[in-house]
């Protein structure tokens, strides 16, 4: 699916849907906010609106008949709001999303711009993000649910190389992100870790990104011992994945590492049945990752940028590990294993402690890493840690660029003696209150003074167990993608 633009007349159009925006007016009275429509057309529009109790509120939906001149069998009025008069990018993506949504079985829809043009990056974002169904799976796809194979955003004049530009890099983006949500959706026993490393290896190919893959072998000889241990309770071994962008004339170095976790049980400390076939969903930092180099990649950005997938299965059975076992590091840390289920940090620091041999002037892991996360902070929010101030608000400005909700949290230093250990260096869990945070504190043990570091929990955000919204779909968002090309952006601009 791609989004398009023309400059052809919304009247004139030929399309299923036509997607107008609505705005409050005075008193009970709405505004149409679109243009390129007749005076006439407007009119009838807006009473026909109004006739049928039309909201305005942001993000609210009415469908009425098209005629009198329109080629479109059906109008969709969707509500702005407030949202473009104050600049709220997000209320508008997630409202034109919202549209989207409804529009399912339509094979093309038409988008009419709105008067105030600066919402024309909001409106394609929100347009393309939504227009997502993940059926691979499916044996008779439904016709009726699948969502539009096009969009058209219609503009008064001719199209501009700058807007080009801009729809070509949300086309690119979204496109990494459907691989993320795909990635994110498919069943664990279609996605085992030998899968995501080659699926990564797939996503990358033709384009200048130099991919290097460590097997069981490759990692005893690296001594990464929290991959390892993770994995052995699984008849699919474990693997870590290298993906390379240096493009000619990059001068910064962006890092980005990424939990892959293709199942996660909990291991021998095996986590409660219910919902645990979400789960699946436990290698959502890696499938960023491998997300962000795709669309970084294809951009062209000039920025190095590598990305590390660390990838395991946890399972329980007669080779898992055990509470209480001491596992050696990359870097050679000792860590005693007192529960199992917290094992994302362990695949995490042996490839923070490879990333960090490179010194990139900003690394970054992200990981579907605690429930505390979402106890924490819900659903929708990611939680943002940092040994650098500086690389911290960094990441929460291109976060709140691109449209996804992120906050700032610590790392307190009396977390870290609940991570002291009898037996080694450190024990891979502390005190339950503040887990997230315990987790981070777990983390920066592994990066040496003067790295600019930040820890994304993406727990909550990067699977939807509840409803659409927005232009965000149930299960896989694709969550951190969009950050992690805006700071790629950002860096490479210097």
């Amino acid at each position: 699916m791609t989004l398009t633009l023309a400059a052809t007349t919304p009247a004139s159009t030929a399309c299923e849907a036509l997607i107008v925006a609505i705005a409050p007016g005075r008193g009970k009275a709405i505004v149409l906010v679109s243009q390129g429509l007749t005076d006439a057309q407007s009119s009838r529009i807006i009473e026909t609106l109004e006739a049928v109790g039309a909201s305005a509120k942001s993000g609210d939906i009415t469908r009425i008949p098209g005629g009198d001149g329109i080629k479109a069998a059906l109008i969709v009025a969707v509500g702005l709001g407030d949202a473009a008069k104050q600049g709220d990018e997000e209320a508008v993506r997630r409202a034109y999303g919202n549209a989207i949504r409804t529009l399912s079985g339509r094979a093309k829809v038409a988008v009419v711009a709105p008067k105030d043009e600066s919402q024309l990056r909001a409106i394609a974002t929100g347009s393309r993000l939504a227009a997502y169904e993940f059926t691979s799976f499916k044996s008779k796809p439904s016709k009726a649910a699948q969502p539009p194979s096009s969009i058209v955003l219609l503009v008064p004049r001719a199209v501009s190389a700058a807007e080009r530009r801009i729809v070509n890099e949300i086309n690119v983006t979204a496109d990494a992100i459907n691989l993320t949500r795909d990635l994110v959706n498919t069943p664990p026993n279609a996605l085992p870790p030998v899968a995501l490393a080659k699926a990564a290896t797939d996503a990358v190919a033709g384009l200048p990104v130099k991919v290097t893959i460590w097997d069981v072998p490759a990692l005893k000889r690296a001594r990464c011992g929290g991959i390892l241990g993770v994995g052995q309770g699984s008849s699919n071994p474990p693997r870590l994945v290298k993906l390379e962008y240096s493009p000619r004339g990059a001068t910064a170095h962006l890092s980005l590492v990424g939990k892959g976790i293709t199942f996660d049980t909990g291991g021998i400390s095996i986590k409660p049945a219910a919902n645990m076939d979400e789960m699946k969903g436990d290698m959502a930092g890696a499938a960023a990752v491998i997300g962000a180099l795709q669309s970084i990649a294809t951009l062209g950005l000039k920025i190095k940028v590598t990305g590390w997938l660390a990838i395991a299965e946890n399972m329980p059975s007669s080779t898992a590990q055990r509470p209480g076992d001491v596992i050696t590091m990359f870097d050679g840390t000792t860590v005693e294993v007192l529960n199992t289920d917290a094992e994302g940090r362990l695949v995490l620091a042996d490839a923070l402690g490879m990333a960090v041999k490179e010194k990139p002037d900003l690394l970054i892991d992200v990981a579907t890493l605690t429930g505390a996360q979402s106890v924490a902070l819900g659903r929708r929010t990611s939680g943002v840690m940092s040994n650098d101030d500086d690389a911290r608000d960094q990441v929460c400005a291109a976060a709140a660029a691109a449209g996804e909700d992120m906050w700032p949290m610590p790392l307190p230093e009396d977390l870290r003696s609940a991570l002291d250990s009898a037996t080694a260096d450190i024990a891979n869990i502390g005190d339950r209150m503040g887990g997230m945070l315990s987790a981070g504190v777990f983390l920066s043990t592994f990066i040496p003074a003067g790295q600019p570091w930040v820890h994304l929990d993406i727990a909550g955000p990067a699977f939807n167990d509840k409803g659409a919204y927005g232009y965000l779909p149930k299960g896989g968002t694709g969550a951190a993608v969009r950050t992690f090309v805006r700071i790629a952006q950002t860096l490479a601009a210097g």
